[in-house]
């Protein structure tokens, strides 16, 4: 698979886009705030009943991911209406467009 048609990583604690490095190893965290952020629920959930790989979220930021998730069907509702009603085809690249602004801010999880 080339790096072009690769897939560009998500920062493994907010879900952003990780810049390439180039060399060496990927990168795993966008930011160093993220890296610590990550270090901090290690080291909390360490020697309890919680894995060490899951993902604790407060419950506006689950409310806030719901919400992404709701937007992006609505969208994609939109798209599905739009090819069915025979739209012109600036209008649903317009709609195709939104759809894939929603789904990318749907994938963070912070």
């Amino acid at each position: 698979m080339t790096s072009a048609s690769r897939r560009p990583d998500s920062c493994v604690w907010c879900g952003r886009e990780v810049a390439e490095t180039g060399m060496g190893r990927r990168r795993r965290y966008c930011r160093q705030s993220c890296r610590q952020r990550a270090y901090e629920q290690r080291t909390q959930v360490k020697g309890t009943s919680i894995p060490a790989d899951a993902v604790v979220l407060t419950s506006e930021e689950a409310s806030a991911m719901v919400d992404r998730v709701f937007q992006v069907r609505c969208a994609a509702e939109d798209v599905a209406t739009a090819v069915a009603e025979g739209a012109a085809a600036h209008e649903v690249e317009s709609l195709c467009a939104e759809l894939v602004q929603l789904a990318r801010e749907a994938e963070r999880f912070r």
